[in-house]
Parts: C-alpha cells; structure tokens; sequence
C-alpha cells in the first residue's frame, strides 16, 4: 500500500489491510490501553486515514493526505458497527485567497427493519441510525452532511404499488423527518441535505421525489427535486411521481454552493452542467442504484462531472437488499420476484482535477468523511477553461432546433 491504514478490526473486506492500529497511529498510537479496552475487534473493519487500493491508484486515483479523525469517532463508529474514511483534497497556495477548507458527510445505509414492518416504525429505525451518524460525523468536524436517495424508507418503487409506499412521503416544510434533521442542524452547526418522499401538500397532496436543504442554523433552506426519472429495468418510479419543475437551484451556504442531483440525473451530462452554470461548488448526486444495471458506470459518472464542470461531486448509494411482502415484474421478460437487487454502496468523492476518494464498503453502512479545498473550482476552471471554451450558446441553437417535431438530423452522406 502507498500509505498506512488503521483499522479497529478486521472483517470480510480487511483482507490484506493492516490491523496493527498502534504502529503510526497519530492520535490512536497515543491512546492508553483503558481508552480502547471497550472496543470490539471482532467487528468489522472501521478504516482510519488513507486505504491503500491497488486497483484505484492504478487508475489514477486518490492521491492526498491521510485526515486524522478523533478518536471519539472512531470508537463511536466501531461500537456503532458503520465504516469510517477520512480523506482531504488539497489545492495550491494562491497569495490573494486563503484557503477555503471545509468537511462534507455522505452516509450510505441499509434499511434497518423488514418493508412490510409498520411504517412508523421503519422511519423511526432509520431515523435514530441516521442521527448516530450524524454525531459521529459532526465528531469529525463535518459542515455539510448527505443522505442517500429516499433514506427514511425501502426503495419500493419498483414494486408498482401505492400502499404502503406512499404512506412514507411527508412534507418537506415541517414533516417529522424535516423536523429531525432541523435539529440535528442546529445542534452540530452543519448543513444537513435529505431526500426524502415528498408529499407536496400545498399542490394536490401530489408525490415528488425531493432533497431538503437545511441551513446549518436548523431553517429550510429549500428543497430540489429530482429531473430526470428512470423508465429502466425495475425502476418503476413513474408511477409514483414525474420530474421536478423547479430547474436546477443552487444553495448558498456558509459552506459554500451546493446542489443536489439527484440519482439518475447523474446519468445526464447536461443535468450536471447546469448546476455548475448556476454556480455550484459541491454537487451531491443521493442515489439507489443496483449492481447487474449500473455498477459499471458508477465510479466513471460523477467523476467525470467533476473534471468536466470544475466542482467537487459527491456520489452517495445505499447498500443491502430489500424484500418485498409480494412478487412483483417489470415487463422486461424476468421472472417475478421481490427484491430490487443488491444496493452496492461504494460512495466516493471527486474533486475537479479528477482526483477521488477509494469508495465504502459495498455492503455495510459507512460515513465519507472529506475535506475540500474549494479554491480547487476555480484553480482547474482557469486550467482547463471548460466554461469559456464550452460554445454554450451554439449548443443551446442546435439543442432548441433538435427539440423540435420537424428537426431533421445532420447527417452528410455520398
């Protein structure tokens, strides 16, 4: 490995990793032995610094600087049972600008009670999950935090059905799920984004698939929702809600910019554009995507929209399967059955030169924690010059004529 890793045990996954978490340990190598007898070293691995991941540095991965945690949050997370990486992306010194550091969060997770448990109870579950790991992560100094696609429930989508799905959506202004993450704001002083099932109670009661934005003073920022809906495979999400109306906003933070994209948008290269024309520095993509139809895609996509639109991406998956009470098809010649697939984790976070972090685990719940440079948007926007050579208004004529009914390709033949 290029770097040390430090692990509080060793899992299914920590093959071939260090588990000698004294030898060079920064804070840890200093803890007295009381300090770690409460540990279980029999869990899984909990990762400390930067893993050593043959296959990504061979891909021109993750080149950086290990971030030290304390040792409070590693505890927490061991004796929690979630993975823990840090990471920090550095810029180069400018003489005019200092640095603009700052910590986000991306917690991917599996649902913690079966879908056909009640409902208040599953969200309860979930809501207590997600808010020790927010403690952990606001332990790590973390000043943005995301959750995955629909967090506060199964992703049932592909199951066609209505009840009890629905019965998860809640208002993004003051439904308890908003409520929840408004104090986890204020109390740790960090910006929390949730996508949640929104129910739009002011329009109709209609569904929409939405990412809240809570200031880190604990007000609703806003809310974004997701543009592009899915019509693949078991993604049946159509028959419960349609794409956003409300374009693509960006969120002033103290921060700094961010916007959500919300998962099959990042399938859409024009979808990440123009949350960077708008200004974002941070783009979240929360996302429920399964290994047999996207796995292949998922490191390229986001990191690709990082180097292409000079900002930092955040990719966030949930892991596990889910089991539905009843069969169900999707028209696409596979027999019927009850899960969606496996949920492959593996979220990472890309930075505009093309650097990103190793991914968590595929199956256990994780916190990314990574430190960002944000001077870094605009260091590579004036190397690269992507938003001046873009040719965005010639893009937009032959984009506006290829929209219409009697647009005729250009194609030259003999």
């Amino acid at each position: 490995m290029s770097c040390g890793s430090v692990t509080l045990a060793q899992g299914p996954e920590g093959q071939g990793q260090s588990t000698d978490f004294l030898r060079g340990a920064g804070s840890l190598a200093e803890a007295s032995p009381l300090a770690l007898s409460g540990l279980k070293l029999e869990t899984p691995c909990v990762t400390w610094c930067l893993r050593g991941d043959p296959g990504l540095l061979a891909q021109g991965g993750f080149q950086g600087r290990k971030l030290d945690l304390p040792l409070s949050a590693l505890v927490n997370a061991s004796q929690q049972d979630f993975e823990l990486l840090a990471f920090a992306f550095e810029a180069s010194e400018e003489q005019l600008r200092p640095a603009r550091l700052i910590r986000v969060g991306l917690v991917q997770n599996r649902i913690l009670l079966p879908p056909d448990a009640p409902v208040s109870e599953q969200v309860g579950a979930l809501h207590r999950r997600i808010a020790e790991i927010v403690e952990v992560a606001a332990q790590c100094g973390v000043n943005i935090v995301c959750f995955q696609e629909a967090w506060t429930m199964p992703f049932a989508f592909c199951t066609r059905e209505k009840l009890p799905w629905t019965e998860f959506a809640e208002s993004a202004e003051d439904g308890p799920t908003t409520r929840l993450c408004q104090k986890l704001a204020k109390t740790h002083n960090m910006v929390v984004v949730s996508p949640i099932l929104e129910r739009d109670e002011a329009h109709g009661d209609v569904l929409w698939n939405t990412a809240v934005v809570i200031s880190n003073s604990g007000a609703v920022l806003g809310k974004t929702r997701k543009n592009h809906i899915p019509r693949v495979g078991d993604f049946n999400e159509a028959t419960y809600y349609m794409e956003s109306t409300l374009g693509h906003p960006v969120f002033q933070t103290p921060f700094g910019r961010i916007a959500v994209n919300i998962c099959y948008g990042r399938h859409h290269p024009l979808n990440w554009l123009m949350y960077s024309l708008n200004g974002a520095e941070i783009i979240f993509n929360p996302s429920a995507t399964t290994g047999e139809l996207s796995e292949s895609l998922w490191p390229i996509e986001a990191r690709n929209a990082a180097i292409a639109n000079h900002c930092f991406t955040c990719a966030i998956n949930r892991v596990g399967v889910e089991h539905f009470p009843r069969e169900f098809t999707s028209g696409d010649g596979k027999p019927a059955h009850r899960d969606f697939g496996y949920f492959y984790g593996s979220s990472y976070v890309s930075a505009p030169d093309g650097r990103r972090t190793p991914g968590l685990s595929r199956t256990r719940d994780g916190l990314l924690v990574a430190q960002l440079d944000l001077n870094l948007c605009r260091q590579m926007g004036d190397l690269w010059n992507f938003k001046m050579t873009g040719r965005h208004a010639m893009y937009a004529e032959e984009l506006a004529k290829a929209s219409q009914p009697d647009y005729r390709p250009h194609i030259i033949k003999e």
